[in-house]
């Protein structure tokens, strides 16, 4: 679950037009939040994003793979791989970040 240095300062500064996105080092990935709520995980050098039932099926379209903490058992959280082509699209990725961000607030 470990994720490097260099690629959460990559995703940071991919992010960094949209502004006051924080990190915090979670069990050796890392988590990313914006007012407060978290809206992306970093994983294996990997960005996933929360999803629900209004996104998921864009996700699975681009081939993406959920989040799965533990590959060896059946939990999946609600958070899927971001694409390598929306990931190198700063802008593309910050509107895919605000539709998570959008999603986690939503919830309790």
């Amino acid at each position: 679950m470990a994720v490097s240095n260099d690629f959460l300062e990559y995703i940071l500064d991919q992010l960094s037009h949209w502004g006051d996105v924080t990190s915090r080092r979670l069990f050796g990935g890392a988590g990313l939040y914006r007012d407060g709520k978290i809206f992306a995980l970093l994983s294996d050098n990997i960005m996933y994003l929360k999803v629900d039932e209004t996104n998921t099926e864009k996700y699975v379209k681009s081939g993406s793979s959920p989040f799965k903490p533990f590959p060896n058992r059946p939990t999946i959280m609600s958070y899927f791989e971001v694409p390598p082509d929306i990931l190198e699209d700063s802008e593309e990725l910050i509107e895919w970040a605000k539709e998570a961000l959008s999603i986690q607030q939503k919830q309790k």
